[in-house]
């Protein structure tokens, strides 16, 4: 079920339903070392917890059509992951695989070098070729910004501006969503360390703003919480990856009820 679903009055202190929020939720399965098992395990918890999609590895994406098909979950593959460093031909290709083996959504990371240099023609017909294969096969497309490696800003801008203007180019190539992030950003500190990259609260703020309401946001890392996700919701947010989707749902039922309340 998704949110569209959800009918009738909410109870009083009840954000929303049950169904409502698990109908935000990607269940992230990309980690470079998922076995097969692995895989088949988060796609069986996908389904059981009634999520909008689960998001997989490429060659994963044939054996997850296999294991949701007759159930509300979806497929989401990604393309160019992590870095978007692949040639526009490659992620094309990649696109169309993706397709014929079972994905009706695609979550594709644009050139982030490319986008640091200004090229912006070079981004916008990157994400367009993406945008025209898969909305040729009826599925449809999350252009994945990188954020954390934007806040420097590039091509002449600062950071927010480069955000707003990406954001901007995605729109006009035909993406159906922006994502703030792969998951598997690592900024370097001055200290040698290393930051996570992950969705900001300002980071939605701004890319909801910089689009229109026919492109939709999505938050990608850092939300393994009910009130993290709730308040991404609150931003504009209308899906998330989400690993931990086990805990925030078990957590939403524990609070506000639901299905199989416990």
């Amino acid at each position: 079920m998704n949110a569209a679903d959800s009918v009738g009055p909410l109870p009083a202190g009840v954000p929303c339903s049950y169904e409502e929020l698990a109908g935000m939720i990607d269940h992230s399965l990309l980690h470079p070392a998922l076995t097969d098992a692995e895989v088949e395990a988060g796609c069986q918890l996908a389904r059981r917890y009634g999520v909008a999609a689960v998001c997989v590895r490429p060659c994963d994406v044939r054996r997850a059509a296999e294991l949701l098909r007759g159930s509300s979950v979806r497929v989401a593959a990604v393309v160019g992951f992590p870095h978007g460093s692949q040639l526009t031909e490659v992620k094309r290709w990649e696109t169309v695989c993706a397709c014929r083996d079972g994905a009706v959504e695609i979550d594709m990371v644009l050139n982030i070098g490319k986008a640091r240099s200004g090229d912006w023609e070079y981004v916008r017909n990157d994400i367009a070729a993406v945008c025209e294969e898969a909305h040729g096969r009826g599925a449809r497309v999350k252009v994945i910004l990188e954020t954390a490696f934007l806040d420097a800003g590039g091509g002449g801008l600062d950071g927010p501006s480069l955000k707003r203007k990406l954001c901007q180019l995605a729109e006009a190539a035909g993406a159906d969503w922006v994502k703030t992030s792969t998951g598997f950003a690592f900024v370097p500190l001055p200290e040698g360390t290393y930051r996570a990259g992950g969705a900001t609260d300002e980071d939605l703020q701004l890319m909801r703003q910089a689009c229109s309401a026919r492109v939709q946001i999505k938050a990608a890392g850092g939300v393994r919480t009910l009130d993290r996700l709730l308040r991404v919701r609150e931003l504009g947010a209308t899906r998330c990856g989400a690993t931990a989707t086990a805990q925030i749902l078990d957590e939403y039922r524990r609070r506000f009820g639901g299905p199989g309340s416990i």
